[in-house]
């Protein structure tokens, strides 16, 4: 990547596989450059040449893990030494655990802390100044529908984070709607990707769900993309989870408890 690059730079977590890929084939395809981190270098190197191809976008990879404390720092310096600020940035490193929260050992969960809530902050706090200095600049924090639902089994941590995430955008969007900043949190339910292959559960999944609860991960990229140069605050994509969480406001929660505890959980992909 050259410093003397002219198109606005967006910056990716988790972009080398499922919905974070489909969002920087969808951002270079907009005429932005990309920024991509993850964890497999291997994996962000191959897509980066294929969006180089097909779209002409610069693009730098960042090998990073999110979990680490000091990981933020290092890939911010790595855009910087390039030359380059962020105009756009997604937030969507995130995985979850199996099984319910006493079987989990803490320094698992804290490595999810650190991956899917601190750094996600962090990042934001981040590159904020420079795109309300700009006067430009679009956040998505990919969230997820079970952050909109109440508790269910296995998701006793993912969930509330991703209900951190929502409040999180919704309240940044307001801070920033005067300033060309657009803040979205992005809510997919169950989406076809690595996500659950990762956790082990996509055949569970697969064998206890219709075909209608499962989106495409360029679905749900575009619907976030949408949503957020619309600057709406909050994107649930698809019919059937708008509807799911919209009934989830108006049925008493002792209900929506229970019905929870005979579904799996809400966790996106």
């Amino acid at each position: 990547m050259t410093a003397a690059a002219s198109r606005r730079l967006c910056l990716i977590t988790g972009a080398s596989a499922g919905i974070g890929a489909a969002f920087a084939r969808l951002y270079a395809d907009k005429g932005y450059d990309l920024a991509l981190t993850a964890r497999r270098g291997d994996r962000l190197r191959a897509l980066a040449e294929e969006v180089e191809l097909r779209s002409g976008a610069e693009t730098l990879c960042i090998e990073a893990d999110l979990a680490d404390p000091a990981a933020v720092d290092r890939i911010l310096a790595e855009v910087e030494a390039n030359g380059r600020t962020v105009s756009a940035l997604v937030n969507n490193a995130g995985y979850g655990l199996a099984g319910p929260f006493d079987r989990s050992p803490w320094p698992d969960q804290l490595a999810q802390l650190q991956v899917m809530l601190i750094a996600v902050c962090e990042l934001t706090q981040k590159t904020l100044p420079a795109m309300q200095a700009e006067r430009f600049g679009r956040i998505v924090n990919v969230a997820s529908v079970a952050g909109l639902m109440p508790g269910s089994v296995g998701d006793t941590l993912y969930a509330p984070i991703k209900a951190f995430l929502i409040k999180f955008s919704q309240g940044l969007h307001l801070e920033n709607r005067d300033s060309g900043v657009h803040v979205s949190a992005l809510c997919p339910g169950y989406t076809y990707s690595e996500f659950h292959d990762v956790n082990a559960s996509r055949e569970k999944l697969e064998r206890s769900l219709p075909a209608w609860m499962w989106m495409g991960a360029d679905e749900v990229a575009a619907a976030g993309y949408e949503a957020v140069e619309a600057n709406r605050a909050l994107c649930v994509p698809g019919a059937p989870y708008k509807a799911i969480t919209a009934l989830g406001k108006l049925i008493p929660d002792e209900w929506a408890l229970h019905l929870m505890s005979r579904r799996p959980g809400f966790i996106r992909g």
